[in-house]
C-alpha cells in the first residue's frame, strides 16, 4: 500500500501538546489522530521503557506510514490501529487496556490529505471529489451530491461549513445532475460553487466553506468528536489529560463547550437535597500557535489546543 511519505506534514504545536499531554512517563496514552505520526513520535520519546502509547487512525494511507517503509516506528511500547477515534473503547478493550493517563485528538484534515489530488479534499488540485478519510469505507462526496436531495445538500453545506450561500449552491448542483452531468472531480465542484458564489471574504477561494462542509458530512466528523470526548472522560485516569487541536470555529466549540460542561458540578433538579452530581475535568487553558508557528507553517494559523484533566473519581 501507497503510505504516502511523499506527501509532507508539518505537527502542529508538537511541544506545546506534549508537554500538555505527558503527566508520567510510564503511564498508556493514546493518539486518536495518528496521521504522519509526529505527536507519536515525540511522546515515545520521552516516556520510559514501562510507558505505552496505542495509536489509531481511519486512514489506512497513515497506518501504513506507521508500519512500513522508512516511517516505520518499530517500538515494543507503540501499537497502531486502523479505525476511528469514536471507536477508541472498543480498541483499548481489545487491546487489554481499561484506562488512559493522556489521549490526544489532532483534528481535521492532514497535509498529505489536502496535497494528494486523489484524495479530493482540495480545491487547489484536480481529482476524484472523494474526501474520505478513510476510501474504504463509506459514501463519497461525489455519491452523497449523486443522489441527495437539494434541501439537505444545502443543510450540510450551511451547518457544516458555514455558508450563507448554501441554498443557491446546492440549487445549481442539483440542476447540473438533472441535466445528466453531476460533478465528479473537485474542479467540477469549485467551478459550480464560483458561479454560485456572489461575493467572498478577500482572500478566501468561493469553495473553502462548501468542501469544509461536504468533508465533515462525508465522515460524520462531528458525531465522531463528540464520541471520542465523552469515551475520554470515561477512560482517563484522575489526573490523566486530555488534549484536543481543532482547526474551525465548530470543532472548537464543541470541544470548549464540552469541556466547560464537564467542568462544572451539577445539581440533580429532581432530587434537590441530594449530593452534586461532581465535575468530572477541570479547564487547564487554551493554547494557539506562537507568530515563529504560523510564519514557518501558515497551515498553522487557525488552529486551536484545549487542555483538560480528569478530576478524582469520588470514592
Amino acid at each position: 500500500m501507497d503510505s504516502g511519505d511523499r506527501w509532507q506534514h508539518t505537527t502542529v504545536l508538537l511541544a506545546e501538546a506534549i508537554d500538555s499531554l505527558l503527566t508520567t512517563p510510564d503511564g498508556v496514552y493514546a493518539d486518536g489522530t495518528f496521521g504522519r505520526g509526529g505527536h507519536s513520535r515525540a511522546l515515545l520519546a520521552r516516556l520510559s521503557p514501562n510507558g505505552r502509547l496505542i495509536a489509531l487512525d481511519r486512514d489506512p494511507q497513515a497506518v501504513a506510514a506507521a508500519t512500513s517503509g522508512a516511517t516505520a516506528i518499530n517500538d515494543p511500547r507503540f501499537s497502531i490501529h486502523h479505525t476511528r477515534f469514536g471507536a477508541l473503547a472498543e480498541t483499548l478493550a481489545a487491546q487489554g487496556v481499561s484506562r488512559l493517563d493522556g489521549l490526544l485528538l489532532d483534528l481535521g484534515v492532514s497535509s498529505p490529505q489536502i496535497d494528494n489530488p486523489e484524495r479530493g479534499f482540495s480545491f487547489r488540485f484536480d481529482g476524484p471529489l472523494d474526501m474520505r478519510m478513510d476510501p474504504t469505507r463509506g459514501e463519497s462526496a461525489a455519491d452523497f451530491l449523486a443522489r441527495a436531495e437539494e434541501r439537505h445538500i444545502a443543510e450540510v453545506i450551511r451547518d457544516h461549513g458555514e455558508e450563507r450561500f448554501a441554498v443557491p449552491i446546492a440549487k445549481a448542483l442539483v440542476a447540473r445532475r438533472e441535466g445528466g452531468n453531476p460533478v465528479r472531480t473537485t474542479r467540477e465542484l469549485s467551478e459550480v460553487v464560483a458561479r454560485a458564489v456572489k461575493t467572498r471574504e478577500p482572500g478566501q477561494d468561493p469553495a473553502t466553506r462548501t468542501f469544509q462542509g461536504l468533508r465533515i458530512h462525508v465522515n460524520a466528523e462531528l458525531e465522531e468528536l463528540e464520541q471520542g470526548l465523552n469515551s475520554a472522560v470515561q477512560l482517563l485516569n484522575p489526573s490523566g489529560r486530555l488534549v484536543v487541536i481543532s482547526f474551525h470555529s465548530l470543532e472548537d466549540r464543541i470541544v470548549k463547550s464540552f469541556i466547560a460542561r464537564e467542568s462544572r458540578s451539577e445539581i440533580d433538579r429532581r432530587a434537590p437535597f441530594a449530593p452534586e452530581k461532581p465535575h468530572r475535568l477541570r479547564a487547564l487553558g487554551r493554547v494557539k500557535p506562537g507568530d515563529t508557528e504560523v510564519r514557518a507553517n501558515p497551515r498553522s494559523r487557525s488552529a486551536v489546543m484545549r487542555v483538560a484533566e480528569r478530576t478524582e473519581v469520588p470514592a
